[in-house]
């Protein structure tokens, strides 16, 4: 395993995809609380690659109501995909720091590109109390963020798969899931998505299903993106967040997902999205995430 990488960061500042105001601010909040210096400890060196910044809610056109504010969301999915592309060229390891879920879109397709020029697959293990698998005509909402991983695997609005999937069913979990739409339901059995929800992982314990999620995002692949939504924590540990769901993963278990992702040495990208510093108690979801961040590349106890 490479111990000591260069950290391709970049932020992604954007709410339009969520249903709350507020996660645009935490790319901000993530590096009050010392990703920076916390990545640097590790023994890695850091690039920053720049921000994207989506226009303000009030002076956007949210356009239709099951695709709200689509065209701002296709543009900032593009500009997200243009930064991941220019680390990947320099031989960075991606860290995006969002902003909503939306911003996968352009990140996770970026890392597919990469390796399929190379003649290879990635995988992806999406950890989040959602699977964001929503398409147009399911969406409860029309909050894109609740789409991005249909999306990813090809369905949903043509302007933001661009024709193409970025990743096969088979080689995607969703990790801590709790609260599924109806249509999400449907979408993930007629697929084939592999979702380890919080009663299975209270079952099995997270260490088993993630070993599992491992190897099916490793099966046959250059490896895999870990995108970590922290509405997956309980939100008694993190409160900053815009779509809380209670009985999440423990601090703990939350770290143990991180640190087994980095012990695979199959990581090759990751995000942390969807935190709500407005919501937020004293920057405390921040410095977890932080943490998490760290765990993910390769801070370890002992």
């Amino acid at each position: 395993m490479d111990h000591h990488r260069d950290i391709a960061l970049i932020s992604v500042s954007i709410d339009l995809g969520a249903g709350r105001r507020g996660v645009d601010m935490g790319p901000s909040a993530l590096r009050i609380a010392g990703i920076s210096r916390e990545i640097e400890a590790i023994g890695h060196g850091i690039t920053e690659l720049g921000t994207v910044t989506a226009g303000g809610l009030e002076t956007t056109d949210a356009g239709q109501h099951e695709l709200r504010f689509l065209d701002e969301i296709v543009h900032v999915a593009e500009e997200t995909r243009e930064l991941v592309r220019k680390g990947l060229a320099r031989g960075c390891t991606p860290l995006v720091l969002g902003g909503d879920h939306s911003l996968s879109i352009g990140s996770v397709a970026a890392v597919a590109d990469h390796h399929r020029s190379r003649g290879a697959a990635i995988g992806v293990i999406w950890v989040d109390a959602h699977a964001d698998m929503n398409r147009p005509a399911t969406t409860p909402t029309g909050n894109i963020h609740g789409m991005s991983l249909a999306v990813l695997l090809g369905h949903g609005e043509p302007q933001l798969t661009s024709g193409r999937p970025s990743v096969v069913p088979e080689n995607v979990s969703v990790l801590g899931a709790r609260s599924l739409d109806g249509g999400e339901k449907r979408l993930i059995r007629e697929l084939g998505v592999r979702v380890f929800t919080m009663s299975e992982i209270d079952e099995r314990g997270v260490g088993a299903c993630m070993d599992e999620a491992l190897e099916r995002a490793s099966a046959g692949t250059a490896g895999f993106h870990l995108s970590f939504d922290v509405d997956v924590l309980d939100p008694r540990i993190a409160p900053g967040v815009g779509t809380p769901v209670r009985g999440g993963l423990t601090y703990r278990e939350g770290h143990l997902v991180c640190e087994k992702a980095w012990r695979s040495g199959k990581l090759l990208s990751l995000e942390l999205v969807e935190l709500n510093p407005v919501l937020d108690h004293r920057n405390q979801t921040a410095e977890l995430g932080v943490g998490l961040v760290a765990s993910a590349l390769g801070a370890a106890i002992l």
